[in-house]
């Protein structure tokens, strides 16, 4: 399903990577637009802890409530999607991807924060911050045959839902609805990368931080300042500034 999504995507993701400058993604900036959806629940990368940990109270609903964005799921469904799915956990800090690497898992987070970036002449430029609920996208060719421009790593300790292509074609098999799925959730995909790609270019740095604390606003706890004012497209120095400029109206 990963690679539906993929191929559905491929063209427009050339476009867009191939800028000079980078920039967050989300509600901030989509400049590196297009975290694969929907299937990503089923796929990722070098996991160190084999063991299932057990799930917490809300990692079941985390997948469900994802899921029933783009369809309807029985009981029944929803039972055997959760007996089918593996966690594993990973420690804050840790690389899940690094640059050069092809990646041939998929992730989708049911607890921490994982931060994607990319490493240009020794600086780090952070671009996404994947938090419960969200599918996270290590791949950027068709069929995961390119090697990754950028990193993932752990900005928490972290319990993610991890599943490799024999996963995929698994669910294919027992869910073969979740193709119109997949269709769905590209397109749902696209509209907000257009979105947020139009609202990052036409907002100042201050109004971007604004628009973080409306719509991300657990990330200003969770994430170093260093780390959000590069997903801002700024200097620390300069997020400071802002804050300081907030606070005293």
């Amino acid at each position: 399903m990963d690679c539906l999504v993929s191929l559905s995507v491929e063209k427009i993701r050339g476009s867009v990577d191939r800028q000079p400058n980078l920039f967050p993604i989300n509600p901030i900036n989509p400049i590196n637009p297009i975290h694969n959806t929907m299937i990503q629940i089923l796929h990722t990368a070098p996991a160190t802890t084999l063991a299932k940990p057990s799930k917490p109270a809300a990692a079941d609903h985390e997948v469900i409530r994802y899921i029933s964005k783009f369809m309807q799921l029985s009981e029944a469904e929803a039972n055997e999607i959760l007996d089918n799915i593996q966690f594993r956990t990973f420690k804050k800090g840790q690389i899940l991807l690094r640059e050069g690497q092809v990646s041939s898992l998929c992730y989708f987070v049911m607890k921490g924060c994982v931060r994607q970036y990319y490493l240009i002449d020794g600086e780090e430029k952070t671009t996404n911050f994947y938090t419960e609920g969200q599918p996270v996208n290590p791949n950027e060719g068709t069929f995961k045959t390119r090697p990754s421009k950028f990193y993932l790593a752990c900005v928490e300790d972290c319990i993610l839902l991890v599943s490799t292509p024999e996963d995929e074609v698994k669910f294919f098999q027992k869910f073969p609805q979740f193709e119109t799925v997949c269709r769905i959730a590209v397109e749902d995909e696209l509209g907000k990368s257009q979105h947020d790609f139009a609202a990052f270019m036409l907002s100042s740095p201050e109004e971007r931080y604004l628009n973080l604390i409306k719509t991300r606003p657990e990330l200003i706890d969770r994430v170093p300042q260093y780390q959000l004012a590069s997903y801002l497209g700024i200097k620390p120095e300069s997020l400071s500034r802002i804050r300081k400029r907030i606070m005293r109206r």
